[in-house]
């Protein structure tokens, strides 16, 4: 498979939107360790498939400063966010039984995982409970303490931050609707602004308003624009989104159905970029978007079959030519030796040399291709650029089932390009012109 750096013609890419804090990335399961950290290794495949820029997404206190102890470990590879994500944001309410900050509560050891991308409807928390005012000043406070301390070639955007209304299992809605306009004050008083990385599932409007509420009508005052990652909405709204300035987030949850993949289809270039969202969001043979990395698989393999065609062709005709050659030069070797000799017999080979001249050489024998096995495994429709192995059964260098990873990129662009009918290059080009613009220079 062709690896994206060869498919733009810039020596760097960024993509945004990879949840490298995450423990999975460290070996570590639902708090049990399964295998070694193997996180320099999800950096180096990135970088093998052309991904040498990445974005942390950081979606609360521990997971933004986790995101900055390895943005320091990898230079100007890894840049990150830092926010409260809808998801997060119970820590503003009054029933929160932790400091808010988990990297100094008594909890201090827990692994803390991302949300999956999925909805989840079972047990939503509802509305009553109300928003702890005293607390939720010390935690946008030090939220504000976080973001200007930090590294300003690390910290590049404040977010993840938005409304998930799909997902009230995790926060009420009228706590969300708190924690959301609360960062947005925040964001709108920073100086210099950050661009935003935004959360929005099932709660458009709300989205929307409070976004107007903090930067004006057509967000005239949110200084370096923003995306709303991870888009699995209609048209229409991300209409709206581009319309108001603001950048479409584009990863495996957008291609899920018919819908998603015209939606998808709608959204113009110069307004998308790509994202993993992993250790979620993976796309699935399930998925719409599927069949597109099945359509590119399909016209690489024609593509290089009909080259191997063709350099076998070329093969055969040299060895042809090579075959007259040589048969050339013994005919006129003999027929040298013959005319020193002179007489009857030199005729006689002469017309012998002739008929040599006149034959075609012999095309070499085919090798018969062995038989496959009866129970031979079925290769896969879209192979696998790096080995998967079950986490149990973890070796260096391969990816782990079911953990997606930034190197998985070069998916998400390939099915936009079968999504839009464009070449894999333009999709590269224009979503890295437009991660630059927004979070750049690099």
């Amino acid at each position: 498979m062709v690896p994206l750096s060869q498919h733009t013609s810039r020596d760097t890419s960024m993509w945004i939107g990879i949840n490298l804090a995450d423990p999975i990335f460290r070996g570590r399961y639902h708090g049990k360790s399964r295998h070694p950290d193997d996180l320099q290794g999800v950096i180096d495949r990135a970088k093998e498939v052309g991904c040498t820029k990445l974005l942390i997404t950081g979606s609360s206190f521990k997971s933004s400063r986790d995101a900055l102890k390895i943005a320091s470990k990898f230079p100007n590879v890894v840049f990150t966010t830092a926010g409260i994500h809808p998801c997060s944001s119970s820590i503003f309410s009054p029933s929160h039984h932790k400091h808010h900050d988990e990297s100094q509560s008594e909890d201090e050891s827990a692994d803390q995982h991302t949300p999956a991308c999925g909805p989840d409807p079972t047990k939503p928390i509802l509305d009553g409970e109300g928003v702890d005012h005293a607390r939720s000043e010390v935690i946008i406070s030090d939220l504000k303490d976080l973001i200007t301390t930090a590294p300003k070639n690390s910290l590049i955007a404040f977010g993840e931050f938005g409304l998930d209304y799909d997902r009230l299992h995790y926060c009420s809605k009228e706590v969300q609707l708190h924690s959301f306009a609360a960062q947005l004050r925040l964001a709108a008083s920073l100086s210099p602004q950050l661009p935003l990385f935004l959360h929005s599932r099932a709660a458009h409007g709300d989205f929307v308003r409070l976004l107007k509420d903090a930067f004006g009508p057509r967000l005239e005052n949110l200084q370096k624009g923003g995306v709303v990652h991870s888009f699995t909405g209609t048209i229409e709204e991300a209409k709206e989104l581009m319309d108001l300035g603001l950048y479409i987030g584009i990863n495996g949850c957008s291609f899920k159905t018919v819908e998603n993949c015209e939606v998808v289809k709608q959204i113009d270039l110069s307004k998308m970029m790509l994202e993993t969202d992993g250790p979620w969001c993976e796309v699935r043979p399930t998925h719409e978007g599927w069949k597109y990395l099945v359509q590119f698989e399909e016209a690489r393999r024609k593509e290089e079959e009909e080259k191997k065609r063709l350099e076998e062709e070329e093969r055969q005709k040299q060895e042809k030519i090579e075959a007259e050659r040589k048969a050339q030069e013994e005919l006129e070797k003999k027929a040298a030796e013959l005319e020193l000799r002179g007489g009857v017999e030199g005729g006689k080979v002469g017309r012998e040399g002739e008929k040599k001249r006149q034959r075609q050489p012999k095309k070499p024998k085919q090798q018969q291709q062995p038989q496959g096995k009866k129970n031979q495994k079925k290769e896969s429709e879209v192979p696998d650029r790096f080995k998967v192995v079950k986490k149990e059964k973890w070796e260096e260098g391969a990816m782990v089932k079911g953990r997606n990873e930034p190197c998985t990129i070069e998916r998400i662009a390939r099915i936009v390009a079968g999504i839009k009918g464009v070449g894999v290059e333009e999709v590269c080009e224009a979503a890295w012109e437009n991660t630059a613009k927004v979070f750049g220079p690099f």
